[in-house]
């Protein structure tokens, strides 16, 4: 791919972007983007379709999200490029799919910053409603408020991004630990043992469907690689964060499930599956009113929104950026900010993107779009770990996945049956993206013409860097605990399932 271009002169030296996160960025930026609007509506809805047995399905989302991971890992630590995928696909596979790989990813997080911006907004006024207090402003006003104040500190400096991602996914997890123990005593245990009734029998291919639809809920699990330009000791940091996010995603969402399913009245389950706030619901049907709900929308507004609300308005500027800067899209967008060297053009310009959806009630189209740009987008990516092997065999990979032969094909199938699924509008909605994609591809190549090949050692200062011994034990040290903290995650929710059975 092409050298990063001078923020404002194409023709002078390259500029690059700063590298300032460790682990515990990139792990927080990736399971933020995910723990938001996912979590608390489509994983919420398909409780009311399944019943305890919606950890089934969660299993299965998170098996099939490993080993696309694990590719990415493997990308990602070899080429830590802005843009991931885009660039990704773009040497493995070529320049058009490596555009249809950005492309796709942008809109699928353009939807959902809309969404979590909307989310947060009506969290934000259960919070009030909680204590007694309605406010009186639009949920669209309070959205792009949100959105604004992420745009503004996105465009002030990765450091402040991370350390806001950090913030907020630490109160998230903390809040989300104090309401687990106050909703313990409304647990109705029984229900996990016997399902009720009026929970029928699901066939094969309402199963592929649910499991596509909390697939969703993972979908993201490689966001660091959008910004594996940022990210110190890529080589070491981007493999560690990608071998836990699944684990990290599946404990998270399997705890939430386990409680859901635990507070609702058996009589109100059904209900959730059509809910928009199915957890905020639940606990009104329930009469689980007060504390409990001030501290659900305390933990989801200003946790698992903003969370995903920082990420995702964080990371496709990145990938908008890199295909700039590559000239497979307007050079105006590849432009950095002298101070803090930020891709300023590309988060103002999506971010003003959501807000226009938002403040325009146009969501609804993006959201169906969404769905197909996701697994388009993991299609192409899974397949560009196969092209690079074939294409650069002699590309240093500082982590190498096992069995690629079988294990790129398999995924590709697993990811194209769930892409089944989607409705015709969504699939209708895809093709013409695409095809508007490919033309403005084609004008900016016939402007700026086809880059020159670049290693990524050239392009990226500080790709190959090294810790010292004192780092790596630091880093170390800091990944063990990583570990030991998920795997407890993943056992205690594994147990919370299978406990009631024997009891």
């Amino acid at each position: 791919m092409s050298a990063p271009l001078d923020n404002n002169n194409p023709a002078a030296t390259p500029a690059s972007l700063r590298r300032q996160f460790g682990l515990r960025e990139a792990i927080t930026i990736t399971v933020g983007t995910v723990i938001g609007v996912g979590l608390f509506t489509t994983g919420g809805n398909i409780v009311g379709l399944m019943g305890p047995s919606v950890i089934v399905a969660t299993l299965v989302a998170m098996l099939v999200s490993i080993y696309p991971a694990l590719l990415y890992a493997e990308m990602g630590a070899a080429l830590p490029y802005a843009g991931g995928t885009y660039q990704y696909a773009g040497l493995g596979l070529g320049r058009p799919l490596g555009m249809l790989a950005g492309w796709n990813f942008i809109i699928s997080l353009v939807a959902v910053t809309g969404g979590e911006a909307l989310a947060f907004a009506y969290y934000f006024k259960t919070v009030f409603l909680a204590v007694g207090i309605t406010l009186p402003i639009p949920d669209v006003a309070l959205a792009c408020i949100a959105l604004v104040i992420f745009i503004v500190t996105n465009v002030s400096g990765v450091k402040t991004t991370g350390r806001l991602q950090n913030g907020f996914m630490f109160f998230f997890w903390g809040v989300a630990v104090i309401w687990f123990f106050t909703m313990i005593p409304n647990v109705n245990l029984p229900v996990f043992v016997t399902a009720p009734e009026f929970l029928g029998s699901m066939d094969s291919f309402g199963f592929i469907a649910a499991v596509a639809m909390i697939w969703w809920c993972f979908a993201g699990f490689e966001t660091c690689c959008g910004m594996g330009e940022e990210i110190r000791f890529p080589s070491i940091n981007i493999p560690r964060a990608l071998k836990l996010s699944p684990f990290i995603i599946f404990a998270v969402n399997g705890a939430f499930q386990w409680f859901l399913v635990g507070i609702t009245p058996v009589d109100a389950i059904p209900a959730l599956a059509d809910a928009s706030a199915p957890y905020a619901e639940a606990m009104m049907s329930a009469g689980i009113l007060g504390l409990p709900l001030l501290l659900l929308a305390l933990g989801v507004a200003f946790g698992g929104d903003f969370s995903t609300l920082n990420a995702s308005i964080a990371v496709p500027p990145r990938y908008l950026f890199t295909m700039a800067r590559d000239g497979a899209m307007p050079r105006i967008f590849a432009k950095v900010h002298p101070k803090y060297r930020t891709p300023y053009v590309a988060i103002i310009a999506l971010g003003a993107l959501s807000i226009l959806l938002v403040a325009t009630s146009t969501l609804d189209f993006i959201a169906a779009l969404s769905l197909f740009a996701d697994l388009f987008y993991y299609i192409i990516g899974i397949a560009a770990a196969w092209g690079l092997r074939r294409r650069m065999p002699q590309l240093k990979r500082p982590f190498k996945v096992p069995a690629v032969a079988v294990g790129v094909p398999v995924s590709i199938v697993i990811y194209a049956v769930m892409m089944s699924q989607l409705g015709t509008e969504a699939l209708v909605a895809g093709a013409l993206w695409c095809a508007l994609g490919l033309v403005i591809f084609c004008v900016c190549q016939n402007r700026y013409g086809k880059p020159a090949p670049q290693s990524a050692a050239e392009a990226l200062p500080g790709a190959d860097e090294v810790p010292s011994a004192d780092e790596q034990r630091k880093m170390d040290r800091e990944y063990l605990i990583w570990k030991v903290v998920v795997a407890s995650a993943v056992t205690i929710v594994a147990l919370m399932y299978l406990v009631p059975m024997v009891l």
